[in-house]
């Protein structure tokens, strides 16, 4: 099932108890601007007046993510320092790619108690994607998606996502039979996500509200 609406992540956490999700995998802001604009292409024209990403999460939206889940992968944990414990569960996802203007990779924070782990996954976002095309400026593989799911999730488990984005997590909770519960505050990127994950999960019932 997938639960995903558009609304403020700080009330859609307010509404569950301690601990209810198994697993909170999420993509806050990194608060490094707009600099991203003069690298994208046409993909990202229509939408590209709707987008900040001029500030991290406060620390009542941390505090609120440990609330509610047992465990936390967060993408741009090294943003977030100040908010987050030392961890040595490190994830690293290598673009094996060489850097010019873009990342050779990026680095997530977990709660797990388990060494640093790199997945290798070659990924040019603004060019081509997996069966979703590129709309969003921090778009994320559905593989790596699948791949931290196989490797973190247990079958069952409630996951939790405070910033949907482009919606590649949906589908690959869609694929891989995980609950999922996600919010998304801005209105027309909420509606791109919920028009490409329904091209995927077509025959899955999404509930909204």
């Amino acid at each position: 099932m997938l639960t995903i609406t558009n609304e403020d992540n700080m009330s859609l956490m307010s509404r569950y108890p301690d601990q209810h999700f198994d697993l909170a995998l999420v993509d806050p802001p990194y608060g490094i601007g707009q600099d991203w604009k003069k690298h994208r292409g046409g993909s990202f024209r229509r939408l590209e007046t709707q987008y900040q990403n001029t500030d991290i999460p406060s620390e009542e939206y941390f505090s609120e993510l440990f609330r509610v889940s047992k465990n936390q992968i967060i993408w741009g944990g090294n943003y977030f320092t100040e908010h987050l414990p030392p961890t040595n569960a490190w994830i690293v996802w290598n673009k094996l790619k060489n850097a010019h203007i873009q990342s050779m990779g990026e680095m997530a924070w977990t709660s797990f108690s388990r060494t640093l782990r790199i997945y290798d996954l070659v990924w040019d976002g603004y060019k081509k994607c997996e069966q979703i095309r590129p709309w969003h400026p921090h778009q994320k593989p559905i593989r790596l998606y699948a791949w931290l799911l196989s490797e973190y999730a247990t079958a069952g488990d409630k996951i939790l996502d405070t910033h949907l984005g482009s919606g590649t997590i949906a589908i690959a909770c869609s694929d891989m039979g995980y609950d999922l519960t996600a919010c998304e505050e801005n209105t027309p990127f909420y509606e791109e996500a919920m028009k490409q994950i329904g091209l995927r999960t077509a025959q899955m019932k999404i509930e909204l509200s």
